[in-house]
């Protein structure tokens, strides 16, 4: 049965995309972070309003729909990332155990 997992194949594909999944976790807490930016800058827009008003206008500014959009976006590459490579964890865990299955079984004999 551990002939169906190719242990080199895991290893290799969870070192090919780990960077991937760095980059998409570090975009995501970028944009999350940079979405303060946004509302800051959208709230200047209107300094005449109370702070309340400043907020409801940011938050409804298309820099912010956009912002929010992109957050989104970058949430899903890093969860997609992330369960691949959860995955690819498992099945090197199984791997093992069956190989240490088939250690004992052969020591058994």
């Amino acid at each position: 049965m551990t002939e169906e997992i190719d242990i080199f194949k895991v290893l290799d594909f969870m070192r090919d995309n780990s960077h991937a999944y760095a980059k998409a976790k570090a975009e995501r807490q970028y944009l999350e972070n940079y979405r303060k930016t946004v509302k800051a800058q959208q709230m200047k827009l209107h300094l005449s309003l109370p702070i309340s008003a400043q907020e409801r206008e940011a938050y409804a500014s298309d820099a912010m729909i956009e912002t929010d959009k992109a957050i989104q976006i970058a949430t899903e590459e890093e969860a997609k990332l992330y369960w691949l490579l959860s995955s690819a964890q498992v099945k090197a865990d199984v791997w093992r155990s069956l190989s240490a299955s088939q250690r004992m079984e052969g020591k058994n004999l």
